[in-house]
């Protein structure tokens, strides 16, 4: 079997064969992008969504689309042509875009997390620990990790000798399906340690997340109001739900032992940390947010004709002389 320096190509998985459900991922799709896309246009381009919750928000739309654009494209692509074949260099930038957003999206589910415990148990002292410096280096080291830890997987296991064939059981380039054709079992296990580490790291996060949502759960139990205990409730359940979901789903996918796996079950658990938060982000983050709703709908009746402007703005915030300066400054809690 050719080894890893002269394999030409990966054979992937065929993820959809029947015409009628390859309509539907596509639709499915183009409904994903455009719920990230609307997000992204109606918070960079209201002034009353410039808070650090929006503002975070706006990045994980960013990632969201990222997830989906980096693997759903070529396996529709694969699908409608009849071909299952990727690149070697595909292959490889298909895993490091992967790995570099799905992990910048958990660094930014914390991140939120933080946010709504500092507003709801620190509310006084909310501009100061989230002001216009600390929003722009919390999402600046969640993009540097999330690039960092893709770095270090895509290197490591793309250094790997593959002697085991060149057939991944996967409909995108994923690491334990590279891992199966390792013919090397040092390096195998230190690609497993890295993977440990990252889970590590994710369940610290995971922990974080508990803690800081079992203060919310406090704090919201001693408002007075029925209505405000139960929106409260409703914002916060969700959000912990597709995290569990995302966490869980993915320690599952990569450290699994090998007698587990098999190809239905790598394609459940593959399309449940990849595809299904991407999906349920949007509707969490928008169906209750009747600001969000409200700028979406001004939005798509022509209210902002300059959001490309807009979104370079926001993200990067740098001053554009149409739509304003942007920055945490501006933030209202």
């Amino acid at each position: 079997m050719p080894n890893s320096s002269s394999m030409a190509q990966f054979l992937l998985l065929a993820f959809i064969d029947r015409r009628e459900l390859q309509l539907l991922h596509f639709w499915l799709f183009l409904g994903i992008s455009l719920g990230n896309g609307l997000i992204l246009s109606a918070v960079a381009c209201d002034q009353h969504l410039h808070t650090p919750r929006d503002f975070f928000l706006l990045h994980l739309s960013l990632t969201d689309l990222g997830c989906i654009c980096t693997t759903v494209p070529k396996a529709m692509h694969n699908s409608l042509w009849g071909i299952t074949t990727i690149s070697y260099t595909g292959c490889a930038a298909q895993l490091f875009f992967f790995v570099f957003f799905i992990s910048t999206e958990y660094f930014l589910l914390t991140i939120m997390c933080y946010d709504r415990y500092v507003a709801i148990c620190k509310a006084l002292h909310y501009g100061t620990l989230l002001d216009s410096r600390a929003c722009a280096h919390m999402a600046a080291a969640a993009w540097a990790s999330g690039f960092l830890n893709a770095l270090l997987h895509t290197t490591n296991t793309f250094s790997l000798p593959l002697c085991q064939g060149n057939a991944l059981g996967q409909f995108f380039c994923e690491i334990p399906q590279i891992l199966k054709l390792s013919c090397s079992h040092s390096s195998y296990l230190r690609e497993l340690g890295l993977l440990g580490v990252s889970a590590c790291l994710a369940f610290g996060c995971f922990v974080f997340m508990v803690f800081s949502y079992v203060q919310i759960f406090r704090a919201v139990l001693r408002i007075p109001s029925k209505h405000g205990r139960y929106k409260a409730f409703s914002t916060c359940l969700p959000h912990l739900t597709v995290v569990s979901l995302f966490l869980s789903t993915g320690t599952f996918a990569y450290l699994k032992p090998p007698s587990f796996s098999s190809p239905s079950l790598d394609l459940v658990l593959s399309v449940l940390y990849s595809v299904v938060p991407q999906a349920l982000n949007p509707l969490i983050y928008s169906l209750r947010n009747q600001e969000l709703k409200d700028a979406i709908r001004k939005m798509l009746t022509g209210c902002f004709s300059k959001a490309p402007n807009c979104l370079v703005s926001v993200t990067f915030g740098v001053r554009n002389r149409d739509s304003g300066p942007f920055g945490c400054a501006d933030f209202k809690q």
